[in-house]
């Protein structure tokens, strides 16, 4: 699907970087408007990531009118808002296929293409990358320029001041452009966000200046005074002080909605040497006034008609598994006043909003902070409140340091609620779930459960939630089977199974939600068919039971095989010198691409089909 170019006619003219510099600066202003409007009707036709695009227009056409990108490095945190890039990079016909199956990657991806010179999808990883190349360019010697854009949001993560704090200290040319859009995804929490965002939106420096100008400018005696005092009130006020402080020069901030002005900012910063920081304002959503006034329900949409009053609704469904934690989370807080639930900034992806209105003093958003999120949850734990952390699995991975020593090596009772577990789709390599089991699954004290519905997640989660040890309930992206969810909640017994269907031969070892593709193999191979629900402690008596009828273990699993629950099963029958064959299925050894859930299990043979292909090959 292509739009009409002939409604875009400056953006037409500039299918690169390179077309882009070859306009006159004062077709920048148009360019930049047709830009935003062909992202509208890319992402209203293809679904994606929208209000953060929408905000960074202005300032993406600069940063290539004034740099000479690729061989100028550009580097993009996260990459929500690297759509307007990716259209004035070369891409601009395969918008509307960006993030499905075999379409444009959702985030900057190098092998898509020179312009990307960074893999993102993780928050607050830019300064640190664009660093080291700032150091490479230094040493090549060609003058080559280095640029780093940050929102907001992901300056709250530490990695981002690691970055910033050796960055001052080394001192090579670097410009870090601070978008300042008052957003990540969520609404941004902390200290710091919010001294930025008292200063910037307020009018006391600015009043003060101003007015402390007006009034002694005409005082020749006091003028050098006045300007002293300034920089004195700038220096006690300006969030430039903070970043002064760490050895970046800094500038602003300027409105980055004015492409004119961001062009020449820039230009007069391309040449000056050492770590510069530029603060540009923007609002998340421009020029589409839906998603400015709710740029969270805009930051990621699905196809839509630009001229409605909103998204479309979704066709009724069952709970998702992120709704089913949530309501969990307030029937278990009415119950249990020392629960405490923790989230680095995913408040509404994690289905807290409804928590956090009801309970707000046991609500607790750290920010995109994941690694002190988890010891932040480890000293709740250790004085005797019952933490529960939500978070991705992705996520996760960020703060594995803190899970082993902060709270597995003091087994302290934290409870982790791990969603978008396994194949998650259209966000592709950087978002799937794949690596939480084998990366838990070493770690001394920890219960890990997966369950296989709804009904069974809450009451893993009760059942976690009561341990005296660590615990994580893994679960995916979207809804369930429609199982019917208990109100009441009963603890499971830690370690065992449930066999829902008898055969011969065969036996289906299943861990988590892929249990119907699980019951229609059964059928069709005459198997049996176990529900194992728990990673860690393994089922080995119900192991032990079987093992003396059945030619063949088959596990199931959606995530990484390799090190992973099957890879458990198969380190226990060798323990026993067993002699039953084992078949582990789960994602193989690669990073899974995007696209939708069932395309991804069909194509990886996760599906009833796959199973069942891979159990007669394997047996043939």
């Amino acid at each position: 699907m292509t739009l009409d170019l002939a409604h875009y006619p400056i953006l037409a003219k500039a299918n690169t970087p390179e077309d882009l510099r070859k306009l006159p600066q004062e077709q920048l202003r148009q360019c930049a408007d047709e830009l935003r409007q062909y992202l509208l009707s890319c992402v209203s036709k293809s679904s994606g990531h929208f209000a953060s695009g929408l905000g960074t227009v202005e300032l993406t056409v600069a940063l290539h009118y004034v740099y000479n990108t690729p061989f100028d490095r550009l580097i993009w945190d996260v990459g929500h808002q690297a759509y307007p890039h990716k259209i004035l990079t070369g891409r601009r016909a395969q918008m509307t296929t960006i993030r499905q199956k075999e379409g444009l990657h959702p985030f900057p991806w190098p092998l898509e293409s020179e312009y990307d010179t960074f893999a993102v999808g993780h928050s607050s990883t830019s300064i640190s990358a664009a660093l080291g190349m700032a150091v490479a360019a230094e040493k090549e010697g060609k003058d080559r320029k280095v640029v780093a854009v940050i929102g907001d949001g992901a300056m709250t993560a530490g990695m981002a001041f690691e970055a910033l704090n050796h960055g001052g200290d080394i001192n090579k040319d670097l410009l870090v452009i601070l978008n300042d859009n008052e957003m990540s995804i969520s609404e941004n929490v902390g200290a710091l966000n919010s001294h930025l965002a008292r200063l910037l939106t307020g009018n006391f420096f600015n009043s003060i200046r101003d007015g402390g100008k007006k009034l002694l400018s005409n005082v020749p005696p006091i003028k050098e005074f006045a300007s002293r005092a300034e920089e004195h009130i700038k220096g006690m006020v300006v969030p430039g002080t903070i970043f002064e402080e760490l050895g970046f020069n800094y500038i602003g901030p300027i409105d980055g909605h004015d492409v004119k002005g961001v062009v020449e900012t820039l230009r007069n910063m391309r040449n000056i040497k050492g770590p510069q920081i530029l603060h540009v304002v923007t609002k998340k959503g421009k020029g589409f006034e839906l998603a400015e006034k709710d740029p969270i329900k805009f930051h990621a949409v699905p196809k839509f008609n630009p001229s409605d009053n909103g998204l479309p609704k979704s066709a009724p469904s069952g709970p998702s598994f992120s709704n089913v934690f949530g309501d969990w989370l307030c029937d278990m807080a009415a119950l249990d006043s020392k629960l405490m639930a923790i989230t680095p900034a995913m408040r509404e992806g994690s289905g807290m909003v409804k928590f956090s209105q009801q309970f707000p003093k046991q609500y607790f958003d750290v920010a995109i902070a994941e690694q002190h999120s988890v010891t932040f949850a480890a000293g709740l734990a250790k004085d005797g409140l019952h933490p529960v952390v939500a978070i991705y699995s992705t996520f996760l991975q960020r703060a594995y340091d803190q899970l082993i020593h902060d709270v597995a090596l003091q087994n302290l009772p934290v409870l982790f609620a791990i969603d978008r577990a396994g194949i998650v789709g259209a966000d592709g390599p950087t978002h799937q779930g794949a690596f939480d089991i084998p990366f838990m699954r070493c770690i001394p004290n920890l219960v890990i459960m997966t369950p296989s519905d709804e009904n069974e997640c809450r009451q893993m989660l009760f059942t976690g939630h009561k341990l005296n040890q660590p615990a994580a309930v893994r679960y995916p992206r979207g809804t369930g089977v429609g199982a019917a969810i208990e109100k009441n909640m009963t603890a499971l017994t830690l370690g065992k199974s449930r066999t829902l269907k008898q055969g011969s031969k065969i036996a289906i070892l299943n861990f988590g939600t892929l249990l119907p593709f699980a019951l229609e193999a059964a059928e069709q191979l005459g198997a049996t068919l176990v529900d194992m629900r728990f990673v860690k402690p393994l089922d080995t008596e119900v192991l032990d039971s079987l093992q003396s009828d059945y030619e063949l273990f088959v596990s199931l699993e959606d995530g990484a095989i390799a090190g992973g629950a099957g890879s458990y099963v198969g380190e226990y029958l060798l323990s026993q010198k067993y002699t039953n064959k084992l078949l582990q299925i789960g994602l193989p050894d690669q990073f899974i691409m995007q696209g939708t859930q069932q395309e991804m299990y069909h194509e990886l043979g996760l599906d009833s089909e796959g199973i069942v292909n891979k159990v007669n090959a394997f047996l043939a």
